[in-house]
């Protein structure tokens, strides 16, 4: 009877490690919104005097970095997505199991990639 309880974490290191998450889902859209607004931002940045020649440079940079923001963004949009799924299996109490071995993940593992749902052990046997 006993091998049908499963392992996790206690209620208090749930709540620890929910805090862990909220920090950083807070911190992530944060950035996110910074990311957001410097590539939804096309005003001037003041070179319309300036010669047409740093004005074309100008605009190609700036094509790449709005390119580079874009995918940032869409990385960022899913690490926040990551960590508010790992905050619903905290509500579950399945947060920390690995999905494929069904052990406790190891916490410093969790502390470091709070929305991690493989253990180190899985996540090498995938390689």
């Amino acid at each position: 009877m006993a091998e049908d309880v499963k392992v996790r974490y206690s209620d208090a290191d749930l709540e620890k490690f929910r805090k862990i998450i909220v920090d950083k889902v807070e911190k992530a859209l944060k950035d996110l919104e910074l990311l957001q607004s410097s590539y939804k931002n096309d005003g001037n940045n003041g070179t319309d005097d300036t010669s047409p020649t740093f004005k074309a440079f100008e605009e190609g940079s700036e094509t790449m970095s709005k390119e580079a923001n874009t995918q940032l963004a869409i990385r960022q949009e899913k690490f926040v997505r990551d960590l508010k799924n790992a905050l619903l299996r905290i509500e579950n109490k399945t947060y920390g199991i690995c999905r494929v071995t069904g052990k406790l993940i190891n916490p410093e593992r969790l502390k470091l990639v709070p929305h991690a749902t493989l253990s180190i052990e899985a996540k090498n046997m995938q390689s």
